[in-house]
């Protein structure tokens, strides 16, 4: 069975994320125990809150460093602000240094875009949205179909610098990055978790992904 760390630093939704990924076959720990992270197979970075906040925690128990190490060594997934604490910055209050494990800038919404319909999109993205242009040879996406559903709760969207890394899209107002991939390394915007059907399928690859 998949040891998976699920990192704890007190910003993260644990409890459904555990209980997923327990439901598609891993022994999961909730820990910020060095020792039990890196007996691990792998490695789930979740977030949620204020980027601020959330690198200020990480910094606090030591999970940056974690998080960085992991990434040369073992598979990574890391959900919503998990996915932005990746990049180089966030412009969440004004401007917040992140790991910068993946070049680029967390942005906000733009209240002036507009739906299909001509309305301005409402801040945050809430509620189900459509991923598309997934890599359908990746190991991550078998088994799940072009168009499938994910639930999003965000204000800010990632921009990576390097578009050869981004894994997927979605439409919400303008296309934004939904999902990165670099090496051994898969990070979602949405959450998986929470995403019924589509993302147990996603987590069971996961926890399956050999690299």
């Amino acid at each position: 069975m998949t040891k998976i760390a699920l990192l704890d630093y007190g910003m993260g939704n644990l409890h459904s994320a555990s209980k997923a990924l327990a439901a598609v076959g891993a022994e999961v720990s909730i820990t910020n125990d060095p020792k039990v992270i890196q007996a691990a197979d792998k490695i789930v970075f979740p977030g949620v809150g204020a980027m601020r906040d959330c690198m200020a925690e990480m910094r606090e128990q030591g999970i940056d460093e974690v998080v960085r190490d992991a990434v040369f060594n073992k598979p990574v997934m890391a959900i919503c602000v998990g996915m932005q604490a990746l990049f180089t910055e966030s412009l969440e209050n004004v401007r917040t240094p992140c790991l910068d494990i993946i070049t680029g800038q967390v942005k906000q919404f733009e209240p002036t875009w507009t739906d299909e319909r001509g309305d301005t999109i409402k801040i945050p993205h809430m509620g189900w949205n459509t991923i598309t242009d997934m890599d359908r040879s990746h190991p991550l996406w078998q088994g799940i179909d072009d168009h499938a559903h994910f639930y999003f709760v965000h204000s800010y969207y990632c921009a990576p610098e390097d578009k050869s890394v981004v894994a997927a899209t979605c439409d919400y107002g303008q296309l934004f990055c939904a999902s990165v991939i670099k090496d051994n390394l898969f990070a979602t915007q949405f959450h998986p978790e929470k995403s019924h059907d589509d993302g147990l399928k996603l987590l069971k690859n996961f926890v399956e992904w050999t690299i």
